[in-house]
């Protein structure tokens, strides 16, 4: 909205910009994911973004399109994800096109290695980038998204952090 300047009478716009944000929206049945979910948060408040974590039951589909950047975490069932992080997903057919272009991310926990972790962060990656979204890769460690086998331990903690301090800063590139 135009501003004008009472002393010179002139109008100038001033652009108003706002803090750009991450929400983070997980399943957790043992508390394992959860940890992962405020672990990653914590790094990317870190950063300078806004952070929203929140458990997917506590989530609507007007929520994902609040943020900049969307990550979501789900323990490794039958090598996909929760049916709770499933059917919002599913539901966000409603949402297509809105969520083009923000950036989008995943984690899971699970009870063994090769369990089906990368398949479950990469079922969510796909329903990401069918919104449009812009997923990143990692050259290191957990190269597609966060995996913690059981409870998250130092090297799922440093793996998080890591992650959510790449995340933040695509999402600053993003909402540039």
């Amino acid at each position: 909205m135009p501003l004008r300047n009472v002393i010179s009478g002139k109008t100038a716009t001033m652009e108003v910009r706002t803090m750009p944000s991450v929400l983070i929206v997980y399943y957790s049945r043992s508390g394992n994911t959860e940890k992962m979910a405020q672990l990653i948060g914590d790094a990317v408040k870190q950063e300078g973004v806004q952070v929203t974590i929140q458990r997917v039951e506590d989530t609507s589909l007007e929520d994902l399109t609040k943020h900049d950047g969307i990550i979501a975490g789900s323990p490794t069932y039958y090598g996909s994800m929760a049916w709770e992080l499933k059917k919002l997903i599913d539901d966000s057919v409603k949402l297509h096109g809105r969520l083009d272009g923000k950036a989008g991310g995943a984690f899971t926990s699970a009870a063994n290695i090769g369990g089906g972790n990368e398949t479950t962060i990469l079922d969510i990656l796909n329903a990401w980038l069918i919104h449009g979204m812009v997923v990143q890769g990692d050259p290191q460690g957990d190269h597609y998204g966060r995996v913690s086998i059981n409870a998250p331990d130092e090297r799922v903690e440093k793996q998080c952090r890591r992650y959510g301090q790449r995340f933040a800063a695509l999402v600053k590139k993003i909402a540039g």
